[in-house]
């Protein structure tokens, strides 16, 4: 359990990051956002599926603003939080039944979840840096290490 609160703790900061960099770009980078909204969307769908509720009326890729990224940075970061806060280590083996966005249902534990969910994120936002890069940007360090040091 204690690893997977500090990888959250990892994603929610690796995400600030990344939003104030976005923030700050002079211009609109319609690509670098989807990129980044996708990463948060994914998060929200995970999370409902985790509280058992229907995922399927939330998209998974949207043409999202940097607001909306902004809105949903916060709103993951609470809900995430909210929802540690009743976990315990021997939920992280329950079996969670779900559907995906194509209605095919599968099942996974709790434990395979949050960690699908934390190394999505991180890569997505490796892609995130990559496209900086080559818009001659500095990408941002979201390196774990860097993060627990």
């Amino acid at each position: 359990m204690k690893t997977i609160q500090k990888m959250y703790e990892h994603l929610h900061w690796a995400n600030q990051r990344i939003l104030e960099t976005l923030q700050s770009l002079d211009g609109e980078n319609q690509e670098l956002c989807r990129l980044f909204s996708h990463i948060l969307f994914a998060e929200k769908v995970w999370l409902t599926r985790l509280q058992g509720l229907d995922s399927s009326q939330l998209p998974i890729w949207s043409e999202a603003d940097i607001e909306v990224c902004a809105d949903l940075v916060a709103e993951n970061e609470e809900s995430i939080t909210a929802f540690f806060t009743k976990l315990t280590d021997t939920n992280l083996d329950q079996l969670i039944f779900y559907k995906n966005s194509k209605g095919i249902e599968f099942k996974n534990s709790v434990r395979d979840i949050l960690t699908h969910v934390a190394l999505h994120g991180q890569y997505h936002r490796g892609q995130i840096n990559s496209r900086l890069r080559a818009g001659g940007f500095e990408p941002v360090d979201i390196d774990f290490i860097t993060f627990v040091r």
